[in-house]
């Protein structure tokens, strides 16, 4: 399961070293235990605390063993790097038999990003994002482009609804390995998106909620 950017506190920069969390926090016992009982590896973005007192735009990924992956942003939108500091080391998930490369917002405005999680051996590309309205369009095609070029899916989820001042797009969803997009949320608002590979290819659809 995979949440948008910053989801556990919303896009707060301004807050961040209030908001900041370590792996270990005991406020997230709660998600570490639900990812155990339900069986369920479940990525969620924070504040992170990193080395030497430095806060980084965090995705932190609960197994279903009650292990904690870390992955830091690395490449930063203009402005963020005033709090955050950029991650230096990509990350991989190992879910059955399949590996999946994680991406935070900004890093797939970034090319090299993409390439590297490809040429690393991805099945899946994973990005948990805030993007508004007005910036849907780019980044979709961008996505897209990313998704036909190295036969990658992409799976992108996005805030529903207001965030730190922004306005979000909603319309979380996947595109196939022929940059397609298979579908996923139909706009902004609260739902779920579900997505099941199968021999005949990919099978989406988006849940609403009230």
């Amino acid at each position: 399961m995979l949440f948008p950017e910053l989801s556990l506190t919303g896009y707060e920069p301004d807050l961040a070293r209030k908001l900041v969390l370590s792996p270990d926090d005991a406020c997230l016992d709660p998600i570490r235990a639900l990812a155990m009982q339900l069986q369920l590896v479940t990525t969620v973005g924070v504040p992170l605390k990193g080395p030497d007192g430095r806060i980084e735009i965090g995705a932190l990924t609960f197994t279903t063993h009650g292990d904690v992956i870390t992955y830091a942003k690395r490449y930063l939108h203009p402005g963020e790097d005033a709090v955050f500091s950029p991650g230096s080391e990509d990350c991989y998930l190992h879910l059955d038999q399949h590996r999946i490369g994680l991406c935070v917002c900004a890093d797939f405005s970034h090319s090299e990003h993409v390439q590297r999680i490809s040429d690393g051996g991805a099945w899946l590309y994973a990005a948990s994002v805030l993007i508004s309205p007005g910036g849907y369009a780019h980044d979709a095609e961008l996505l897209a482009g990313h998704a036909q070029r190295h036969r990658l899916p992409v799976l992108m989820a996005n805030h529903g609804g207001p965030t730190g001042g922004w306005q979000s797009a909603g319309r979380s969803g996947l595109w196939d390995e022929t940059g397609r997009w298979v579908g996923g949320m139909d706009g902004a608002g609260s739902g779920l998106v579900i997505a099941t590979c199968q021999h005949e290819g990919w099978q989406v659809r988006g849940v609403m909620w009230e």
